[in-house]
């Protein structure tokens, strides 16, 4: 493990197996939280930069492009390196790696979400990268993939809405060549003294405030970040990573926890 998380406050109970019928705080039914995410997801699809804006106070920008320099595509063309990027449906990640290939990589985007594979591809035309960023609809428990068809998969800020974690976990295992390499960038639980408590206040009552008064609905907020306290922590979720196969497990913490950068290998 690259990064020992320590001092974890007591929201470290989250159990893993909750998660397919939690939304949020509330507990729904079995089989209704996709549904709910997907609402959430239609609301926010045109303004999905400014909603990681409001929840990270404009860090996500940084952990995005340090998990794409840890990730390091090749910059040459032979390699026909190959990339999926789940959950991804604006095409942050996937531009962010293209570009940082020297446009050699190619990137396939999927997402569950019809609304933001739409903002997706809008972006990908406008800064000419159609060709080499493709856009799928599908869903990460059921990835519309051939076994062993990708050099590396990232998923950023989407694990957490997913219902079945783990069988997303073994469904990015599945599609990945051996040797290729498992990223996932997400919220995380804050590991240093009095930023946590900082961190809560900012999160329950800014946020919501914030999205209600950009866009006129505060809900699709609440529901992020109650999710965000929901999600199993980072040693939690590495046991997750391990359990789906992956070897050489490790983590990195950013903004004192904020965020965490997971990663294993197929191998």
């Amino acid at each position: 493990m690259t990064q020992q998380a320590q001092g974890h406050s007591a929201r470290s109970n989250r159990a893993p197996e909750e998660m397919p019928t939690s939304f949020g705080f509330t507990k729904v039914a079995e089989g209704q939280k996709q549904a709910l995410v997907d609402d959430v997801f239609h609301k926010v699809a045109e303004r999905y930069d400014l909603m990681n804006d409001l929840m990270s106070g404009g860090l996500h920008r940084v952990w995005k492009d340090a998990m794409v320099s840890f990730l390091a595509p090749p910059k040459t063309a032979a390699s026909n390196w190959r990339l999926l990027d789940v959950a991804g449906g604006t095409g942050d990640i996937a531009t962010r790696v293209v570009r940082r290939s020297n446009d050699t990589a190619r990137a396939v985007v999927c997402d569950i979400n019809e609304s933001m594979l739409g903002v997706g591809r809008d972006r990908a035309e406008k800064a000419g990268l159609s060709d080499l960023i493709t856009f799928s609809q599908g869903n990460a428990e059921e990835l519309p993939f051939p076994d062993k068809s990708f050099d590396a998969y990232t998923i950023a800020f989407g694990i957490r809405n997913v219902p079945d974690i783990p069988k997303a976990l073994r469904e990015a295992r599945r599609v990945l060549k051996r040797g290729g390499r498992f990223m996932c960038l997400e919220f995380s639980e804050v590991d240093v003294p009095m930023l946590d408590k900082v961190y809560d206040t900012f999160s329950f009552n800014a946020i919501p405030a914030m999205g209600r008064w950009v866009t006129g609905d505060g809900d699709p907020y609440k529901y992020l970040v109650e999710s965000i306290r929901n999600f199993p922590n980072q040693e939690r979720f590495a046991d997750m990573i391990r359990e789906a196969g992956f070897e050489r497990i490790g983590y990195r913490n950013y903004s004192g926890g904020i965020a965490a950068l997971h990663y294993g290998w197929k191998l």
